[in-house]
């Protein structure tokens, strides 16, 4: 095995280790302290299942468990209820017990549904999460959120329920389209902006890099994130406070998705223009330099994401900023930019809101 890396996730007795390093998928050991029960359930999607899958259940097979396979369908566009009952009947049809190990094999999508089924199913079997996506693996599968979408509103309908483990293969990322890449590198750049300036500046001099799949530098961004994340999430694992900023760029981003329909644009899409979005309502409201918001644009601009807003309409995007989980009645509050590695959560005038959307499209 090639050197691979272990971030800690410090949560008491729900502490878990993310392991970060090439070909993980197929070790045996990586697996094996985190399946206590006599079975276990692969859930993945007809994209990675034939990539990856054989790969997994390979590894699996000397544990000498029963091993099953939930193949859903791929996309934002089914993180939905009907999708995860079609987890739901699989575990009830194969008479999965409280010790069940369910497996998250995927990108974000697959592991918001699974985590959310094995939080759900008998009030809570365990899981283990294997990113296969970059997205997935320097933000969604770490720290424990959970869940599905509805027409009115992305991820409002979930649990926090933390992993048994995350296996991160960076292998895995040579098989993404350039598009799921770029993605994945929006919430990089979210992480650097947010929490540490000097990962920040690392990202605009290895975006060229990133955006190759270069291994060195996408284990550096992985493993950077995760433990920018793994330290938010010690300090505030239910989004009591502080966790909010990682939300940065989503508040936009969330209404983006749901306005459009989800799965028209990737999240780290959404995310991306979310971003610059925010920084711009930053600089609107006086917290941040003009300058810092168009270093964040121009790396935004060199990961090939979007900048420019969907017409969706003012009135539109209110609407669904609205129904967010950091609204409090009604009330939209915005993780913004003072520096790099610096946020504050805020409400923002109407006038400064309605001009940033302006401006947007």
């Amino acid at each position: 095995m090639d050197r691979m890396i272990t971030v800690n996730v410090e949560l008491g007795e729900r502490a878990y280790p993310i392991h970060i390093g090439a070909d993980l998928i197929g070790q045996t050991a990586l697996f094996a302290p985190h399946i206590a029960g006599s079975s276990v359930t692969i859930v993945t999607n007809t994209t990675v299942d034939p990539l990856y899958g054989d790969t997994l259940r390979a590894a699996l097979a000397p544990l000498g468990k029963l091993v099953s396979t939930v193949v859903l369908p791929d996309g934002e566009a089914h993180k939905n209820l009907g999708t995860l009952n079609l987890i739901f009947d699989a575990l009830l049809g194969s008479r999965a017990d409280r010790k069940t190990t369910l497996i998250a094999l995927g990108g974000g999508v697959i592991g918001d549904m699974t985590g959310f089924a094995a939080a759900c199913y008998m009030r809570g079997v365990p899981f283990i999460q294997v990113p296969t996506t970059l997205l997935s693996q320097v933000d969604s599968s770490v720290g424990g959120k959970t869940g599905i979408n509805h027409p009115l509103g992305k991820n409002m309908i979930g649990a926090f329920y933390q992993p048994q483990a995350v296996i991160a293969d960076i292998g895995a990322l040579r098989t993404l389209p350039a598009r799921e890449l770029a993605a994945g590198v929006a919430e990089v750049i979210k992480t650097g902006a947010i929490a540490d300036a000097d990962f920040f500046t690392w990202i605009e001099a290895n975006i060229e890099a990133l955006n190759r799949c270069e291994p060195g530098a996408l284990t550096e961004a992985v493993k950077r994130s995760c433990e920018i994340k793994a330290s938010v999430v010690a300090k505030d694992e239910r989004e009591g406070g502080l966790r909010a900023i990682l939300n940065f760029g989503h508040t936009f981003g969330h209404a983006i998705e749901a306005g459009l329909g989800y799965g028209e644009w990737l999240h780290g899409e959404a995310v991306g223009c979310g971003m610059a979005m925010a920084a711009d309502l930053s600089v609107r409201m006086g917290y941040l330099d003009d300058a810092a918001r168009r270093r964040l644009v121009d790396v935004i601009i060199a990961a090939h994401l979007p900048t420019k807003a969907p017409a969706l309409g003012e009135r539109r995007y209110v609407e669904l900023m609205q129904v967010d989980k950091k609204a409090e009645a009604g009330a939209i509050k915005f993780i913004l930019l003072k520096r790099f590695g610096e946020t504050l959560i805020t409400q923002a005038p109407d006038a400064e809101v309605h001009a940033t959307l302006a401006a947007a499209v």
